[in-house]
């Protein structure tokens, strides 16, 4: 197997330091990047609905935002990676209803979040939650995400590594196997 190589191009890294490039580019030539990830997070989250998903992110919301607005739905949706360039997106949706105006607000997260660890999943939930504070991604904004998730930072490089990983070998590392036994 020839060892693929960090495009330049690649959106995912570009604006970490060159020393940690280096690093994943290292992971890369010797064919352990996928393992160094699953090293890292053996195992997938087990939200599989929108439900759960809906209800996971209103625990959040709950715990960390009380103040902020209700999110009126949250779903998994499989054409925002190929349409929007994005790994979720928030939405505010106003519609009139009699003589009120009424504002809903929803959340919508790649699939490929679907099959991801935990910590992943919540890192995005954090950054779309975040939004509803904080339109701008400017220091306010990333100071909430790390009050939520304080290895935000972290975690977010790690995923930006498997969208990596994703686009030089096309496997996702979580995927569910057919038929293979529940752990």
């Amino acid at each position: 197997m020839v060892a693929q190589t960090l495009n330049p191009e690649a959106p995912f890294l570009r604006a970490y330091p060159p020393a940690l490039q280096q690093q994943v580019q290292a992971l890369i030539a010797q064919g352990r990047l996928g393992q160094w990830l699953c090293d890292r997070y053996p195992h997938a989250h087990g939200l599989r609905t929108d439900g759960a998903l809906y209800h996971y992110v209103n625990n959040l919301k709950n715990e960390y935002m009380r103040n902020a607005a209700m999110v009126s739905k949250v779903t998994f949706d499989s054409k925002i990676h190929v349409v929007h360039h994005a790994l979720g997106l928030h939405s505010n949706i106003a519609r009139v209803q009699g003589g009120k105006l009424k504002a809903k607000r929803e959340i919508k997260l790649a699939a490929l979040f679907k099959d991801a660890p935990l910590e992943f999943l919540r890192m995005i939930c954090v950054h779309e939650l975040a939004h509803l504070r904080w339109r701008e991604h400017d220091r306010a904004f990333y100071q909430l995400c790390e009050h939520m998730q304080p290895t935000y930072h972290q975690v977010e490089f790690e995923v930006r590594v498997y969208l990596t990983h994703l686009e030089l070998m096309g496997e996702r590392l979580w995927a569910p196997q057919s038929g293979a036994a529940p752990e």
